[in-house]
């Protein structure tokens, strides 16, 4: 019995049988009337299952429920009413989303089923929800970790905006930031569609072909194609999709979305983003937030202004000081790890670039290369303070 019910009424005297007649077959408790319900339920709750009355003084059957649905969704509703108009019953179930609707007298053997079949619902979006959870965490897990092989520089790109993006989304307080957090980790994946050597000539700022110009620009919306089929991504597929889209509606994706219709997750990304690459230029981040203040139309001015406060003149000493490097050999190499030197074999032979964070796959990969040819050693990492 470890799961919890809560019956709500306004009469003391049925919530004193029920206590009576239920409480060795159920974990029951009660609260007199709506408001002590919403009580009883921010203080001792979760609760697996809500049974309660739908004429109350103050708040009503009808209206408690629907404030429990919005709270705490996963408790499942159920309605007791001595109006068994139908009507009323359909109101019920559309506003409160009523699990079971019974009728008083409601005799003691219907309502312990009711009460078990609420128990057994309950358990199941429970279970639900944490193979859903658990599917995504690994699925999530496992695009991370092919993606930090098949494209190493990007992922460490990522990597290194993860973290400005983690610190950002806790000082401006961001809500549903994981979204921003998988945006940022999972954007690579469309880099797996664009030939080795059209990336390389990118990332060195050399010219593109038309061909590959208009391949590069298509990477985002390929890459929200790819994470929208995936269950509660949703959010994240769209702020890839918007990570380059300047604030006044150029840029990319070309179509007619502009201003706060943005995602602000992909409005806050394009800050992040631009930032770290004036900063990859040589610029101070000092430096780099005054010349994009200069790109008119291209960012939220109210977000920009937040993160140039958060990360401005103020953090100069997280600016300044840098973590320092030791060297490691590869039986000492950890997973999370960074790297502050190429991995290399003997002859030369690029495994994994400086800026990346090891996990397992990495640390697997670098163990079978050192056994089959030999890596160049000392292998540089920070350390941790």
């Amino acid at each position: 019995m470890t799961e919890k019910i809560l019956f709500v009424d306004d009469d003391k005297n049925l919530l004193a049988a029920c206590e009576r007649n239920l409480r060795r077959q159920f974990n029951l408790l009660t609260a007199e009337g709506g408001e002590a319900g919403l009580a009883r339920i921010a203080k001792d709750g979760p609760f697996a299952v809500v049974v309660a009355d739908r004429q109350m003084p103050g708040m009503d059957g009808i209206e408690f429920l629907s404030r429990v649905r919005q709270q705490w969704p996963d408790t499942i509703r159920l309605m007791l009413t001595g109006n068994a108009d139908l009507e009323a019953a359909i109101r019920v179930v559309n506003e409160g989303n009523i699990f079971r609707f019974l009728t008083k007298p409601c005799p003691q053997e219907m309502l312990g089923k009711a009460l078990d079949d609420a128990l057994a619902q309950a358990r199941l979006v429970q279970a639900e929800k944490e193979l859903l959870s658990k599917t995504l965490s690994g699925s999530v897990k496992l695009f991370t970790d092919i993606l930090s092989i098949v494209d190493a520089t990007s992922f460490g790109r990522a990597q290194r905006l993860r973290d400005l993006i983690a610190s950002a989304t806790d000082r401006l307080q961001v809500a549903d930031a994981w979204e921003i957090h998988l945006a940022v980790m999972l954007a690579p994946i469309c880099s797996i569609t664009v030939p080795p050597e059209t990336l390389v000539k990118a990332r060195a700022g050399q010219v593109l072909s038309k061909a590959e110009e208009l391949m590069m620009s298509r990477l985002p919306e390929i890459a929200a194609r790819l994470l929208s089929n995936i269950p509660r991504l949703e959010g994240v597929s769209r702020i890839v999709r918007y990570q380059h889209k300047h604030f006044d509606g150029s840029g990319f994706p070309p179509d007619s979305i502009t201003g706060e219709s943005i995602p602000m997750g992909a409005r806050l990304l394009k800050i992040l983003t631009d930032m770290v690459q004036l900063q990859e230029a040589g610029h101070s981040r000092v430096q780099a937030l005054a010349e994009m203040k200069q790109r008119l139309g291209w960012y939220d001015p109210t977000l920009l202004a937040s993160v140039t406060k958060a990360f401005g003149v103020g953090d100069q000493a997280a600016r300044d000081v840098d973590r320092p490097t030791i060297s490691v050999t590869v039986k000492e190499l950890t997973s999370g790890m960074v790297l502050r030197s190429d991995v290399e074999t003997k002859d030369g032979t690029l495994i994994l670039s400086a800026g990346h964070e090891l996990n397992e796959m990495a640390l697997e990969i670098i163990r079978n290369f050192d056994n089959l040819s030999g890596l160049k050693m000392p292998i540089f990492v920070e350390a941790n303070l």
